[in-house]
């Protein structure tokens, strides 16, 4: 009998601070202005989970809800940053990210679109979706580097680093302290990173079998089959997170963990501390007593990132 497919843990880096999600439990912690760390915790919606056992349908459900547990840890992390009397509500943080969703869509969708297919007419040994995919992926790696330029941004990124390394340190069996954590790369093959750019590879494959007749069906097919693209390039990322035993799939996921180094800095003990807080509030009780017994045997390091997707 097949081994059921544990829950793996993911998160997310906020304002100062990370989310993390477990089995029926998400929390947030941040570093406050006074230098305390400030947590939450709160219930999984777990709507999700209806659909985990089916393909393609999971990843889209699964990123759906990440989205709704993102902007809500974004705007409880933002308000432990200012006074009370501008606090930023659920709502309002909604409103901000969909507007932001729909801007970047059209940067990175339908832009892309329009230019490939002007570079389609002008280069005959191009095809048009190659064009576009190749734009859209020298776009998205621009933005990435330029944004890495801003000091905020930089500081998220760090966070970032060091919810990998969290991760990484609990998959790999090592006592949980930020200087175990330390130890280990900022890079994860789970990382949403890595999803981002296996998106754009499998979109290019999906927009192939697309007719290119006029320039409104193609922005229209953009839109519509984004939902197939992120339900196939989950199940890409969750098969081969399993086989990273494997070269060949290590070196299919190389380009992936490499863009990471884009998007993630090496965070300081502070930052790892306060990683930690968030990872420990989402762990089940079986889980908990599993970490501290870790801290009398203390398992050796590995160093390596543990073949695994969460969600």
């Amino acid at each position: 009998m097949a081994k059921p497919e544990p829950r793996y843990m993911g998160g997310q880096a906020v304002l100062e601070g990370v989310m993390m999600r477990g089995a029926t439990t998400w929390a947030v912690a941040v570093r406050t202005p006074e230098g305390d760390i400030a947590l939450d915790v709160r219930e999984v919606p777990g709507w999700s989970e209806k659909y985990r056992n089916i393909p393609l349908v999971r990843g889209v459900m699964g990123l759906g809800e990440s989205l709704g547990l993102g902007y809500r840890a974004l705007t409880w992390s933002a308000n432990q940053q200012i006074p009370e009397e501008e606090q930023i509500s659920e709502r309002a943080m909604g409103w901000m990210v969909g507007g932001s969703m729909i801007f970047f869509s059209a940067i990175f969708l339908v832009f892309p679109a329009i230019a490939g297919h002007k570079v389609g007419d002008w280069l005959d040994f191009m095809p048009f979706q190659l064009a576009e995919g190749v734009f859209r992926m020298f776009l998205f790696v621009g933005y990435l580097f330029l944004i890495g330029f801003m000091k905020d941004i930089r500081r998220v990124f760090a966070y970032h680093g060091a919810e990998h390394k969290t991760i990484a340190a609990y998959e790999n069996g090592v006592e949980l302290t930020p200087e175990s954590a330390q130890q280990f790369t900022t890079a994860h093959v789970r990382c949403g990173t890595n999803f981002m750019l296996t998106v754009m590879v499998v979109a290019i494959f999906i927009y192939t079998f697309v007719p290119t007749d006029g320039l409104a069906e193609i922005i229209a097919s953009r839109v519509v089959l984004i939902p197939l693209i992120a339900g196939l390039s989950y199940e890409v990322i969750r098969q081969a997170a399993k086989r990273m035993d494997k070269r060949w799939v290590r070196v299919l996921m190389k380009p992936g963990l490499a863009l990471q180094k884009l998007t993630t800095r090496e965070p300081d003990l502070d930052m790892l501390e306060v990683a930690i807080t968030s990872f420990r509030a989402v762990l089940t009780a079986e889980q908990l007593a599993e970490v501290e017994a870790r801290t009398t045997t203390r398992a050796p390091a590995t160093g390596k990132i543990t073949p695994a997707f969460g969600t």
